[in-house]
């Protein structure tokens, strides 16, 4: 089962979330003609441009690490609080901004996005705040729940690229008043279930 976040209208007018025409993003599909463009950020681009939706599946637990919650595109605080899993325009906004802020970050490391360069990434950023040590081993906890049984990492492959496109999904969303519906069953309508 995969997680799609789709573009949606908000506020909801009826029963269901409307969903964003495809054409609100068809300017994603320009990265695709980008020069030496790697193959999944073309992709996660393309897809966009195409459905206004991003497949979120893949970067679910590297948001969570970035942002510093639990299933943030799962939008389960929403899920909770208002019966549907959806991110707000506010919401979209704070997502996007901690992922430009992160990519932006690790540009210093280079273009390639791995377990080892986020740990690294993360703690130089949570190393000057006030409660640095306190985050700090906060920051150790995460990653280390992140391992597999034999200790090993996941096995991440992005590139500040890809995350880029995925920070201007929700930055278009949050600067139009869109909202995101968090679809844990993709190819559903938008809205409550019976």
């Amino acid at each position: 089962m995969g997680l799609d976040n789709v573009a949606v209208h908000w506020p909801r007018t009826g029963r269901f979330y409307d969903p964003v025409a495809p054409a609100e993003f068809v300017d994603f599909g320009e990265i695709v003609d980008i020069p030496r463009i790697s193959a999944p950020t073309a992709a996660l681009a393309e897809h966009i441009a195409k459905t206004g939706t991003v497949r979120a599946t893949a970067y679910t637990e590297l948001v969570d690490l970035i942002l510093g919650l639990e299933n943030v595109l799962y939008a389960t605080d929403a899920a909770a609080e208002d019966e549907d899993p959806v991110i707000d325009p506010d919401g979209c906004s704070w997502i996007a901004g901690g992922v430009e802020k992160f990519v932006v970050q690790h540009r210093p490391h280079g273009e390639t996005v791995t377990f080892e360069s986020v740990s690294d990434v993360l703690r130089a950023l949570l190393g000057d705040g006030r409660l640095a040590e306190q985050q700090l081993r906060w920051l150790g906890s995460r990653l280390d729940r992140l391992r597999d049984e034999n200790g090993d990492p996941p096995q991440w492959d992005f590139t500040c690229a890809e995350l880029g496109v995925l920070a201007a999904f929700y930055r278009r969303c949050a600067d139009r008043g869109f909202a995101v519906y968090a679809d844990a069953e993709p190819g559903r309508r938008p809205g409550p279930q019976p």
